[in-house]
């Protein structure tokens, strides 16, 4: 799950081709690991004041709330669209504020040269390819050989997941693996029918990443999660597993005389947080001996038998703006004044056709949130939804997610959303300067950065199109089942035996709720014998990224910690096994408010001995 950049432009408030070759067609892909051929390879350096994990900006480049401008606003060249992107990721997912304990007591932001391997990638049968990137830093031993495999949180392009993977991976002299697992900021403008190219910069139909299948007539926005046909979350496993074969031969490459670099010889780590998180936790169920330990923060998981997320968050977004009116102490923003005429227009309409009881909104708010409660979530939980509320998140996801489950193409959605240049609900025609910075800045789930969501009926509080996507899963018909039939393909399976795994969740996440992924993954595996350690936060919630607003930061503690501390603990466990694996932990962590991050505050748990 992601931030729009309309969320994220609010909490911005607060010679280099070095190689080049080119494979026509991907080779197939199994649970029995057949190697992949790659599409499209680069070779790029980063050094000087170019380094991999931060582009040369460093903290207070990445702190600042302005991206470093493209000379040709409409043409960056591939080192500006790659630097802005960095810059965005990372604001995306930490909490970079001073004090806030990033580069101090936890993670780091130490400049990193080294070099950087591109491709693209295809599942078999995928109409559409996945980015895959390997950065190999210049302390990368041959004789200690390691590779971080992750992929990007929510639907961000393929530096996503920097800030975690990278900034543990390379201060520990790994390489780093990553993809966007069938997601990413690859938009594709159908009117003037540009697209982006393997290095992030716009250009026309034939040599880009996304490019939409067929879409006669078709106008306005596409983008690579809702459009590519592919349903990537079945599949979000085998991305993770072609991004660390990729970095294998990435590792082939950079020390030519060291090859071959396999799983056997080479220390594997997977890890992500959010939709990283669950592609970390489909990896697990393929067979072989991939990788040496996973690490999954706040995963997306739906567990077969159990009813997905699409069903919660078809809820939310009808029912939330009502139920918040019966939360008091919401965090701020999105202030309760905000929210409060839309959720009282809410309940008006919900009460209308029967879908809330009560005579008066107090009563009507009581019901929707009862109906949240008894779908599993927690008042905290729904505290923390308000943020996902007041930036329409909801009905964001869900409009993404339905398209991409039924393999709807652009201009297709069961329930007549289309996406469109534009600004304020309004459409219109992308300019090259808007469309340039896409690839950069883009969430990969719009609306934001000059697309908008239009929906087919504007007028009426949104609800006919809210009670379309809820119908996808409560009703029967064609796009129901087409819908539920992507749903059905994603649902986890258990890890095979013997991999070692840490799932880390924040008892307050709103967005993607303890109790119906982890608390429902973690028996699973344990059932099926999984080495597994389970780490349960208290005050935490889903986005770091918005302790920079005070209000959250004196109720919530980041995640972020949390992933390297078991990075750390079973790094320390795989290099000596006699050090004991991480174990299960109900952490109570205590939240700053205003004063710097002490490392006591947060209350790791210490690493087990055998």
């Amino acid at each position: 799950m992601n931030i729009p950049r309309r969320a994220s432009l609010f909490l911005a408030a607060l010679p280099f081709l070095s190689g080049c070759a080119f494979v026509a067609a991907a080779a197939d892909i199994s649970n029995t690991g057949a190697t992949p051929v790659f599409e499209q390879w680069r070779e790029t350096e980063h050094r000087g004041n170019d380094d991999l994990l931060t582009a040369g900006l460093g903290l207070e480049g990445l702190r600042s709330g302005t991206a470093a401008a493209f000379a040709s606003p409409a043409s960056p060249t591939a080192g500006e669209a790659r630097r802005r992107a960095i810059w965005s990721s990372w604001r995306g997912i930490a909490d970079l504020t001073p004090g806030g304990g990033f580069g101090d007591v936890y993670g780091t932001v130490q400049p990193s040269p080294g070099r950087e391997f591109s491709a693209y990638a295809r599942i078999p049968g995928a109409r559409q390819p996945h980015r895959v990137l390997v950065q190999v830093p210049d302390s990368f031993d041959p004789s200690r050989r390691c590779l971080v495999v992750t992929a990007s949180s929510g639907s961000r392009g393929i530096y996503g997941a920097t800030s975690v993977a990278g900034s543990w991976g390379l201060a520990h002299g790994c390489a780093v693996a990553y993809t966007d697992k069938g997601a990413g900021s690859d938009y594709y403008d159908l009117d003037a029918k540009v697209g982006f190219q393997a290095d992030g910069t716009p250009a026309k139909r034939g040599t880009l990443g996304f490019a939409p299948e067929g879409g006669a007539g078709a106008h306005g926005v596409a983008f690579k999660h809702a459009h590519s046909g592919d349903n990537p979350e079945a599949d979000w496993g085998r991305h993770l597993l072609q991004a660390l074969q990729f970095g294998l031969q990435a590792l082939d490459r950079a020390y030519p005389r060291s090859a071959p670099f396999t799983p056997a010889n080479t220390r594997t780590l997977g890890v992500g947080v959010s939709n990283g998180g669950g592609a970390v936790l489909r990896a697990a169920e393929i067979e072989g001996d991939w990788f040496d330990g996973l690490v999954a923060g706040e995963p997306n998981v739906s567990v077969a038998g159990a009813p997905p997320l699409y069903d919660f968050v078809t809820q939310a977004a009808l029912l939330m703006p009502c139920a918040l009116l019966a939360i008091d102490d919401l965090p701020q923003p999105p202030v309760q004044a905000q929210t409060r005429p839309a959720g009282i227009q809410r309940c008006a309409v919900l009460a209308s056709t029967g879908q809330v009881q009560g005579a008066d909104t107090e009563a009507q708010a009581r019901s929707a949130w009862q109906q949240l409660a008894n779908a599993g979530l927690s008042e905290p939980a729904l505290r923390a939804g308000a943020f996902s509320t007041g930036f329409d998140l909801w009905r964001a996801i869900a409009v993404t997610y339905a398209s991409a489950y039924g393999g709807y193409a652009a201009g297709k959605h069961p329930c007549g959303y289309t996406f469109a240049a534009g600004h304020d609900g309004r459409p219109g025609i992308a300019t090259p300067e808007v469309r340039a910075a896409w690839w950069s800045e883009a969430s990969g789930i719009p609306p934001g950065n000059g697309v908008i969501l239009l929906d087919g009926d504007p007028a009426a509080d949104q609800l006919p199109g809210l009670a379309c996507l809820r119908s996808l899963w409560t009703h029967d018909g064609a796009a129901a089942e087409r819908v539920r039939a992507g749903i059905a393909r994603a649902a986890v399976n258990p890890p095979r035996s013997g991999l070692p795994i840490v799932v880390i969740h924040g008892i307050d996440d709103g967005l993607v709720p303890i109790s119906m992924t982890s608390d429902r993954y973690v028996p699973l595996a344990r059932n099926a014998g999984a080495r597994i350690a389970y780490w349960r936060v208290a005050n935490a919630q889903h986005f770091d990224s918005l302790l920079a607003f005070p209000d959250y930061r004196k109720r919530y503690v980041p995640l972020l910690p949390y992933m390297f501390a078991a990075m750390d603990q079973l790094w320390e466990h795989l290099e000596d096994p006699t050090r004991g694996l991480p174990q299960d932990a109900l952490i109570t962590p205590t939240p700053r408010a205003e004063a710097p991050m002490q490392p006591a505050q947060l209350s790791i748990p210490a690493a087990s001995s055998r």
